[in-house]
């Protein structure tokens, strides 16, 4: 078996398009991930047992399944209570819905860990819950949540490989397709692999800059 670069070269055009979509799902799941969990982590602080029990059983049922079985019950179980979605609309949904879930408790844990007396000194000026969210809870636990959110992240770009599998046009779909219409599975498994480990290591700096950034600012803050 010969490898032969020019197999990459004739599909560069739908390699950049999948690589596009994967990056579009990827964020944009990301964001919306990252929205619905900081909201689901402080209804379970705030709202009381009204909130914080189904909500963690919705949280615990997201964690302790797989991607793939999720994605599965989304796409060819929804048209069974009258949710029908195409596979892109379908991917996003269940990617945000995943990355919430474990956003979520990112979020719960950067609550725990600011210390309480920050909050009671905050109560005793007179700010509200929201002011006390945004002043003192969200700064404070900024630097806390973002290593892990950084690293959940990553996880993210490598499930959204998963998306393949309900014919989403995404990076894997396209590239698996060239390598069985080519012949030429070698190719494309070493290309899948060399995009994702670029992708996620420029990811990975990203994240450490940030981090490196957001420390900075903190301490030299006055």
């Amino acid at each position: 078996m010969i490898f032969d670069p020019n197999v990459i070269v004739r599909h560069l055009p739908e390699i950049v398009s999948g690589i596009g979509v994967t990056l579009a799902l990827w964020i944009a799941g990301m964001l919306l991930g990252v929205l619905l969990g900081f909201v689901v982590a402080t209804l379970r602080r705030y709202g009381g047992a009204l909130f914080d029990l189904p909500l963690g059983l919705v949280v615990e049922v997201l964690r302790g399944t797989p991607f793939l079985i999720q994605i599965f019950l989304v796409y060819y179980g929804g048209p069974f209570i009258g949710i029908s979605l195409d596979p892109i609309p379908c991917g996003l949904f269940g990617l945000s819905i995943y990355a919430a879930a474990y956003y979520s408790e990112i979020f719960r844990a950067g609550y725990g860990a600011v210390p309480h007396g920050h909050v009671e000194a905050a109560e005793c000026l007179g700010l509200s819950r929201l002011q006390i969210i945004r002043r003192i809870l969200l700064p404070e636990m900024s630097l806390i949540v973002l290593p892990p959110s950084v690293n959940l992240s990553v996880i993210l770009l490598k499930e959204s490989a998963v998306l393949s599998i309900i014919t989403v046009p995404e990076l894997t779909t396209t590239v698996s397709a060239i390598g069985s219409q080519e012949y030429a599975f070698l190719e494309a498994i070493f290309l899948l692999a060399v995009i994702y480990w670029v992708i996620v290591e420029a990811a990975a700096r990203l994240g450490r800059f940030a981090e490196s950034r957001l420390s900075t600012l903190r301490f030299a803050a006055p």
